[in-house]
C-alpha cells in the first residue's frame, strides 16, 4: 500500500507558482541588462505559465511532491525560459547578447547533472521528477536548435524535433512506448546535444566547424534513436495468433 503525503503534495503544488515569479524576475533582469524586448519577455512569460500549469497538474495527479531534485530541475526550467526569450529576440531580428545566452544555457546544462545527483543522494527519485527533467532537456535542445538553424540551415531543427517526432510516432505505434534498458551511450549522446549546440551558438566556431559540430550532434542523435527503435521493434509484444479452427468458427458465427 502506497501512502501519499498530501500535505507535502499541496505544498509542492505551490512551488510551480513560485517558479512563475522567479521567471518574471529573470526576464525583467534580462530586459534591463540585455535589452530584452517586450515580445520576447511575453514569450518567456507564456512559457513559464504553460510549464508551471502542467507541472502543478502532474503533481496533483500523481500525488508526488516535487522534492529536492525537482527543485533543481525547476531552477533549470527557469533558465530555459530565459534562453527561450533570448532566442525569440534573435528570431524577431533583435540580436540578443551571445555571451548572456551562452552563459544561461551553459548553467542550465550544468545543472542537469546536479538534479540526478541530488535525487540519488536524498533518495527522492521519482517518475515525475525523471519526466520533468527529460522534458526540460528536450525543450532546451529544441530552442537551441532553433537558434543555430538561423545561421546553419533548417536541417539543424531535426536535432530538436527528433524527440518530439519519436513521441508522436509512439501514439501510432504503441510498441514504441515500452521502457528501454539503461544505456550509458544514450545518456552520453543526449548530454552532448546541448553542449554541441551551445558551442555552435557561441559564434566562436568558423562556419565549416560549426556545420561539422552540428552534423556530429545530429548524426549521433540519429544513431541513438535508431538503436533504441531497433531494440523496441525486436522486443515488441507478439500479437496473439488465432488458431485456424477458431477463425473458421468466428466466420461461421
Amino acid at each position: 500500500m502506497t501512502v501519499v503525503d498530501w500535505r507535502g503534495t499541496r505544498a509542492s503544488v505551490w512551488e510551480p507558482a513560485a517558479g512563475v515569479g522567479a521567471q518574471a524576475v529573470l526576464l525583467t533582469l534580462l530586459a534591463v541588462s540585455a535589452g530584452l524586448y517586450p515580445v520576447a519577455w511575453l514569450v518567456g512569460a507564456c512559457y513559464a505559465l504553460v510549464v508551471w500549469g502542467l507541472l502543478a497538474a502532474a503533481i496533483t495527479r500523481s500525488g508526488t511532491p516535487l522534492g529536492p531534485a525537482g527543485r533543481v530541475t525547476l531552477a533549470r526550467a527557469i533558465l530555459v525560459g530565459g534562453v527561450t526569450a533570448l532566442v525569440t529576440m534573435n528570431l524577431i531580428g533583435r540580436e540578443a547578447p551571445v555571451a548572456v545566452l551562452v552563459a544561461i544555457a551553459a548553467v542550465a546544462l550544468a545543472l542537469d547533472a546536479v538534479d540526478g545527483y541530488v535525487a540519488r543522494r536524498t533518495g527522492t527519485a521519482s517518475a515525475l521528477g525523471a519526466r520533468f527533467d527529460m522534458e526540460v532537456d528536450a525543450f532546451l535542445i529544441l530552442v537551441l536548435s532553433v537558434n543555430v538553424a538561423r545561421s546553419l540551415g533548417a536541417w539543424v531543427l531535426l536535432i530538436g524535433l527528433m524527440r518530439y517526432g519519436f513521441a508522436a510516432a509512439a501514439w501510432v505505434a504503441p510498441w514504441l512506448r515500452a521502457p528501454l534498458p539503461p544505456s550509458f551511450a544514450r545518456k552520453t549522446v543526449a548530454a552532448l546535444q546541448g553542449v554541441l549546440l551551445v558551442a555552435c551558438s557561441s559564434g566562436l566556431l568558423p562556419e565549416p566547424a560549426a556545420v561539422a559540430v552540428a552534423g556530429a550532434a545530429l548524426g549521433s542523435l540519429s544513431w541513438s534513436f535508431g538503436r533504441d527503435v531497433r531494440w523496441l521493434w525486436r522486443n515488441r509484444p507478439a500479437r496473439a495468433v488465432v488458431p485456424a479452427p477458431a477463425v473458421a468458427e468466428r466466420a461461421a458465427a
